[in-house]
């Protein structure tokens, strides 16, 4: 393995944000091509449905491109089939060309519901396929109502777990979303053919599922909360391991490879990784901490809660002073903060949390919460009364609202911000393709 690179905190925090595409944020131009930038850099984007601020996914892109429409992602991932859905940290977006590098989660979920697919409901399997191959894409609510099976968490029907595993596993694909309604249809008419055809042997594709979370997060060590390595040491119904732990492994044929270097962080324990291919990233960083601020002040960002930088929150305390727990499965009394709440960006700091709430009736973001750091001086910090201010207008756009409400609390800041008018929109549709 090679030596480590050293570097400072400063650096590694301003390489985080290079990395990321957050310096500064929003940047990016107007565009679909700016979406599939972010998924080429990132390589990979956390799913979940919670819309109280935004999906995921779409807050995650709203921090990066100016303009961001949602609608952009939908096209590529539904009409253009340049993304799709997969189990890689959790449910991703991934780029479809990736396809043969991530079967290996198809195949680990097609022996894990052998029995509660095909030994237990085979019959009714069948004729989920059959009537899919007749009709086109459809839904659990296009099937008869069944009584409910135990499923994952608790029982569900079982038309949707019968679905569920068929999707899981690789026999149908994800077509489309209507809101939260999944609809689909058979592998064959929604992967592309050569991509179907080709065949990736196992071992390179754990290695490519472990460079996947350090291309994400851009700093990543070998150890962290379980949730970052998910999906790669292969496990039994129950969860437990079979057999000796791979991930070592995995790690070491990528640092012989130099696909990865180590980096050490002053006053931090472990060596961290970055990909060998963005060193040069790195020296841009070394540089501009070494100039000094730059001339206009930074930008403030709001962060998804599932955002690749905050995956690791063991490193985003030592590295940032920051504590980040997503409450949103916590009971409301044992809150610290709100149920939705994002961190707050502001260049290379992360200096509080936000809680925005869309209402899409009435078009309307209430800021229901607002939390600054110890020590950080919002009202008088260099130039974040107007990033936040901006912030919040593109906020609006990206929400499609037209007023932002001020929760209980912050009259202070509803007379410091006021009243921002939502940014314009990037374009509504997907530019034509060559």
């Amino acid at each position: 393995m090679p030596e480590p690179l050293s570097v400072s905190r400063e650096v590694a925090r301003r390489f985080l944000a290079l990395h990321h595409l957050l310096a500064p944020p929003r940047d990016l131009p107007a565009s679909p091509t700016s979406v599939e930038r972010v998924m080429a850099r990132l390589g990979s984007l956390q799913f979940d449905p919670i819309g109280i601020a935004g999906r995921n996914h779409d807050l995650v892109l709203h921090a990066r491109v100016a303009g961001y429409r949602p609608a952009w992602t939908e096209e590529l991932l539904y009409r253009e089939r340049r993304f799709y859905e997969t189990h890689n940290k959790a449910l991703c977006l991934v780029p479809m060309a990736e396809l043969p590098y991530y079967r290996i989660a198809w195949q680990r979920a097609a022996a894990r519901h052998a029995r509660d697919t095909w030994t237990d409901h085979g019959a009714y399997a069948e004729h989920i396929l059959a009537r899919i191959a007749a009709a086109g894409p459809l839904g659990a609510a296009d099937f008869e109502q069944e009584p409910a099976i135990d499923w994952y968490w608790r029982p569900t029907n079982r038309a949707r777990a019968i679905l569920e595993a068929l999707w899981e596993a690789g026999v149908i694909g994800l077509a489309r979303r209507e809101g939260n309604r999944r609809l689909y249809d058979l592998a064959e008419r929604v992967y592309p053919p050569e991509l179907m055809a080709r065949e990736v042997p196992e071992r390179d594709q754990l290695r490519h599922k472990l460079l996947s979370r350090y291309r994400a997060h851009g700093l990543l060590g070998s150890t962290g909360n379980a949730e970052l390595w998910s999906g790669i040491e292969p496990r039994g119904p129950d969860g437990h391991l079979l057999g000796p732990p791979i991930r070592p492994g995995l790690l070491r044929e990528l640092l012989e490879a130099d696909t990865l270097r180590p980096v050490t962080i002053a006053g931090l324990p472990a060596s961290r990784f970055i990909l060998t291919e963005e060193l040069a990233i790195l020296a841009r960083a070394e540089a501009e901490v070494e100039a000094g601020p730059a001339s206009s002040p930074p930008g403030v960002a709001f962060l998804a809660p599932l955002d690749p930088l905050v995956w690791d929150r063991r490193f985003l305390a030592a590295l940032y002073d920051f504590e980040y727990v997503w409450e949103v499965y916590v009971p409301g009394p044992k809150r610290r903060w709100g149920y939705y709440v994002l961190p707050l960006l502001f260049g290379d700091r992360l200096v509080g949390r936000i809680e925005p709430r869309i209402d899409r009736r009435a078009r309307t973001v209430t800021i229901a919460g607002l939390w600054f750091e110890p020590g950080f001086d919002a009202r008088r910090a260099d130039g974040f009364v107007p990033a936040l201010r901006a912030a919040l207008a593109d906020h609006l756009a990206f929400a499609e609202s037209s007023r932002l409400v001020w929760g209980a609390g912050l009259g202070g800041w509803a007379r410091r911000i006021g009243h921002p008018r939502p940014s314009p929109p990037g374009p509504p549709a997907l530019s034509p393709r060559p």
